[in-house]
């Protein structure tokens, strides 16, 4: 059924200020090297490679980039010993947040990662200690464009989606993360242009937090997607309509 998301929205006021576009590029450069190590380097038999060279393409990663990338990958080009792994903790306020990155030196990224949750009041955890309080899905977004709230359920959930959420100017539809690309590609079909395709991780229950509260997250959050290493951060927190302007201000 259809619900709402703020954190979609916190995310959206967050991005204004999050890294510049080279780190943008590196992160993306990653996330394909990543793609093509372990499901090979053809787009079109590896999903997540493909995901992830449309995103990149979407935000203007040059050809080459992308070409280098997938050979490192594969080990056609320069040796790459990047790897994905993820870290779990707590924030202040008892928030779970989990981290996920691609590091080819875990003593650096750990330390990194450490340091973040030390300076503004979170503890690292061990492996599992809050993974269970996420699901990971497939999210594509998307304005309304003058489609109804029943309409686009409609179409999401024909297309294979498992729900739509909405927000005043910026919907989701969540499905499965390997019906990704086939739920993307029929929404592209039906008419629908979606403005962001990604694999997330979307917590199960949130806690609610108040302004002071979420500023406080919120710095720790930007805090570990500023280190080098860190490709996706996600927390179990939510705010009331009020905060959330007062966060957007």
């Amino acid at each position: 059924m259809a619900g709402h998301s703020k954190w979609a929205t916190i995310k959206r006021a967050k991005a204004k200020t999050d890294a510049a576009r080279g780190k943008l590029f590196s992160r993306y450069a990653r996330e394909i090297m990543s793609a093509a190590k372990l499901g090979g380097g053809d787009p079109t038999m590896n999903p997540r490679l493909r995901l992830a060279i449309e995103r990149s393409k979407a935000d203007g990663l040059p050809n080459d980039n992308i070409a280098r990338a997938i050979a490192k990958g594969t080990g056609e080009g320069e040796v790459d010993n990047t790897e994905e792994v993820t870290y779990e903790g707590y924030g202040p306020h008892g928030v779970a947040i989990i981290i996920d990155t691609m590091t080819d030196n875990r003593n650096r990224t750990v330390g990194e990662i450490r340091a973040a949750f030390n300076k503004y009041g979170g503890s690292l955890g061990e492996s599992g200690c809050v993974a269970y309080q996420f699901d990971t899905l497939g999210i594509i977004e998307f304005e309304p464009a003058g489609r109804s709230e029943d309409d686009a359920l409609e179409l999401a959930l024909e297309a294979g989606a498992d729900d739509l959420v909405t927000d005043e100017d910026l919907w989701q539809i969540r499905c499965a993360v390997e019906q990704l690309h086939e739920v993307s590609k029929a929404l592209t079909d039906a008419g629908l242009e979606a403005g962001d395709i990604r694999v997330d991780r979307l917590p199960q229950h949130t806690i609610e937090l108040d302004e002071s509260q979420a500023r406080g997250i919120l710095r720790l959050i930007d805090a570990l997607e500023e280190c080098e290493d860190v490709e996706r951060v996600a927390a179990n927190f939510d705010v009331s309509a009020d905060v959330l302007a007062a966060l957007e201000a």
